[in-house]
């Protein structure tokens, strides 16, 4: 599934508004975009957009008909979406649906219900909100595996579709996670623990502690048959927290996933990371269980408490976890914005009249982030401060141009030098 076109008459504080979310030159041109990046300064509407593609793909997914004209439970809305699913087009106008070049139309009636899309069609769509990195969400992450067991001892019975609503395949995730569901992903790494602690009891009562030889023998032999479940993540979540002397600690069974700092070689509790961190393991988890595949994943400022450095890698890295996800992303960040074709970039912005119109992306992939900047965000990256340096630094160029002795000439050459230097004009 992948969004492919949005025209808005009215959303909230959104009119008139055309997305083509398609490549527009080059080898690719027409195909949809696998990753979309809106630009824009606060209250433009980048959250708003994400809301909106969230809710129609609910929708979508959800859709049922009634004697195979009427729709049940749709809104309606005030201007057009596109997905595509699987081959076919899903086309949202209004008070219509089209779906495989047949019209459905917003009605009330009575008789069997059938879904729109079929069930086997149906792809999850994933919406991590700004607000994700919450106390809620970190304290199951917390406590103690063996705790967490006693606290949910109906563990295996918990299914993804016990967590959702009947044919749900949207997934938000926001401050306020239902426990269930990061049980439901941490479910084999618990289950691990759970075995690992009774399997070392039993050979601590079988009074192996005296011979660590056979203890160690006996233990790797078991293990062949239960490897830690813990492992794979780390091989895939180790290479994002390495740039901050980060690593999954895979010996430590305190915590579902304990945080190992290769300096001091000290575990460290979840809760006592970086905000950062915490996001990151907050959305890496579910996009490492949940199933990805043709899947459309929302991300609303994803670089939040990240260092530079880490945003540079950031979108490389959720694709490398998903990849055959498309990625619509919300950002206030030019390294974030960077790793995106201009084509794939929509810049949100306020007219003349005030209202908010929309432009492509102009910054080539990879570009210099202080021109991405200038280019694309249409911000002038030198403050106030530099500003005035570097009209003191033209003025000084005049000036030495126009100054006949000697001496002053030396001060002024003085002058320009420091300032080249301290502000690199």
């Amino acid at each position: 599934m992948k969004i492919s076109k949005l025209h808005i008459d009215q959303f909230r504080h959104l009119e008139n508004l055309d997305f083509d979310f398609t490549y527009q030159s080059g080898e690719r041109k027409g195909e949809i975009l696998d990753k979309i990046c809106f630009i824009g300064q606060s209250a433009t509407g980048k959250t708003s957009l994400l809301d909106l593609i969230f809710d129609c793909s609910k929708q979508a997914l959800n859709s049922q008909v009634i004697q195979d004209k009427y729709l049940m439970g749709h809104e309606i809305l005030n201007g057009e979406i596109q997905f595509k699913i699987n081959n076919d087009f899903y086309i949202h106008k209004q008070d219509t649906v089209t779906f495989k070049n047949k019209l459905y139309t917003i009605a009330n009636a009575s008789g069997s219900i059938y879904p729109i899309v079929p069930y086997e069609d149906r792809k999850a769509t994933i919406y991590f909100k700004s607000n994700l990195i919450s106390d809620k969400n970190i304290d199951i992450f917390t406590e103690n595996p063996i705790d967490i067991f006693e606290k949910y001892n109906q563990l295996t019975s918990i299914k993804l579709e016990n967590l959702l609503e009947p044919h749900e395949y949207t997934t938000l995730f926001d401050d306020n996670v239902k426990p269930e569901m990061w049980i439901l992903l941490l479910q084999e790494i618990l289950e691990y623990r759970k075995k690992f602690n009774q399997k070392m009891s039993e050979l601590i009562h079988k009074g192996l502690l005296a011979n660590p030889k056979k203890l160690s023998l006996e233990f790797e032999n078991w293990q062949k048959d239960n490897p830690n479940k813990l492992k794979s993540f780390a091989e895939k979540f180790n290479p994002i927290i390495e740039k901050l002397n980060l690593e999954i600690d895979l010996v430590n069974t305190e915590f579902t996933i304990p945080i190992l700092n290769k300096r001091t070689e000290e575990t460290i509790p979840i809760q006592n990371t970086s905000t950062g961190t915490k996001g990151l393991l907050l959305s890496f988890l579910p996009l490492f269980k949940l199933h990805t595949k043709d899947s459309i994943i929302l991300l609303d400022e994803p670089e939040r408490s990240l260092y530079p450095d880490m945003q540079m890698d950031l979108i490389d890295n959720y694709k490398k976890l998903a990849s055959e996800a498309q990625y619509i992303i919300a950002t206030h960040s030019p390294f974030v914005a960077a790793s995106f074709e201009p084509d794939e970039r929509f810049i949100l912005y306020f007219d003349k009249e005030g209202k908010v119109a929309v432009r492509r992306g102009s910054s080539p992939i990879g570009d210099d982030p202080n021109d991405m900047l200038y280019n694309d965000f249409g911000i002038n990256y030198i403050n106030k401060y530099g500003q005035q340096k570097h009209q003191e630094y033209l003025d000084l160029k005049q000036k030495i141009h126009f100054e006949n002795d000697p001496k002053k000439k030396e001060e002024i050459s003085e002058q320009l030098e420091k300032l080249g230097e301290e502000y690199n004009f």
